[in-house]
């Protein structure tokens, strides 16, 4: 799915902000702009609220590698036809490189390696959570699953109706078969420019920005966003996680590189200000602790669903619900792996939280 932000996700304005937007973006019609040497920023549009997604195309030595792909869609393909002929100067395309698995990002991984007979190149975590994934839902849906969602409040008829959509998803791509495995700190010399990976987590499991020091560029996926905050959910996969913390933590490692990097985003504008805008996402989702504090202090026990509302009044469909649910699961999770939350299973099987003092 293509999951970035959330309608309650604050949005920063731009005034008084220490960070920076050099570049006017493409329009999502095979238009480039120019960001360094043999680096080429794209945009593919979608029919969704988030209505594009940025791509990324560099220049090697005797081809291209393009970074990302848009949705499995036929004005995609034919977008993407649109820009090799009028960009790639005759050379031929190398390979392709997934930051992570959401459709918007690999949904047309699978046209890619079979039209142009190229490689894929994922982490490994990200490569087969696609492919768990990638097909249609269970019928009937697993009993874990409808647990996972019964237990955080939501009632039945609200988790039938919410997969009932979620199963016509229209954007459910084919999956590759094959990928070159990406790996923390691993390098990737394109075109003369050494391209570092490093790993984030919290969005999605194993999430792999490019990193370039010597000419302080960053392809950073949805791992940074210049104003949007990127969807970090818990799962009925994986239901103790604490992805927030993960997230939080994966930051902070994009914190430490260089403050004048130029961040190539996969929504909304390339940016500069990587300091500022970390500092931003940390306060953001310390407001967000705070409102989740601030509704169980009311309330005095609450399950995820009651409090979700509280803290994304305003989900507009399926995935949406879906998505809110997530975040607030991951909000009260990362609250109890702090000890300021308990949480406790009822005698009606829903899980109650409440501050632990």
């Amino acid at each position: 799915m293509a999951a970035t932000s959330l309608p309650a996700a604050a949005a920063v304005p731009d005034a008084g902000r220490q960070i920076e937007f050099p570049f006017v973006p493409p329009q999502p019609d095979g238009e480039v702009v120019t960001l360094a040497a043999g680096v080429l920023w794209a945009r593919q549009p979608m029919p969704m609220q988030l209505d594009h997604i940025n791509v990324y195309l560099l220049r090697d030595t005797d081809g291209w590698f393009v970074v990302d792909t848009g949705l499995n869609l036929a004005n995609s393909r034919a977008l993407w036809e649109t820009i090799v002929d009028r960009h790639f100067e005759g050379l031929p395309l190398k390979g392709l490189i997934c930051t992570h698995f959401h459709y918007d990002h690999a949904g047309l991984a699978a046209w890619f390696t079979e039209r142009f007979n190229v490689p894929l190149y994922m982490t490994y975590g990200e490569y087969f959570t696609m492919r768990t994934l990638g097909g249609p839902l269970p019928e009937p849906l697993p009993e874990s699953l409808i647990q996972f969602y019964l237990r955080a409040g939501m009632p039945l008829a609200r988790i039938e109706e919410m997969f009932a959509k979620l199963r016509r998803d229209p954007f459910m791509p084919p999956q590759p078969n094959a990928f070159n495995r990406l790996r923390e700190d691993q390098v990737l010399n394109i075109g003369g420019r050494d391209w570092r990976v490093v790993i984030g987590e919290g969005h999605s499991p194993e999430h792999a920005c490019l990193y370039c020091e010597n000419d302080r560029l960053l392809i950073a996926g949805d791992q940074l966003l210049p104003r949007i905050t990127s969807n970090v959910l818990v799962t009925d996969m994986e239901p103790e996680a604490n992805p927030l913390q993960l997230w939080l933590e994966s930051l902070d490692r994009l914190a430490a590189l260089a403050p004048d990097t130029l961040v190539l985003p996969s929504h909304e504008r390339v940016f500069r200000g990587l300091l500022p805008r970390v500092t931003e996402l940390h306060a953001h989702h310390a407001q967000q602790f705070e409102i989740v504090r601030s509704y169980l202090r009311e309330v005095g026990s609450a399950t995820a669903f009651e409090t979700k509302i509280r803290q994304f009044p305003k989900v507009r469909s399926a995935v949406e619900d879906m998505m809110a649910l997530g975040e607030t699961i991951a909000h009260l999770s990362w609250l109890r792996y702090a000890g300021e939350v308990r949480r406790v299973l009822d005698d009606d099987g829903l899980y109650r939280f409440s501050l632990a003092n």
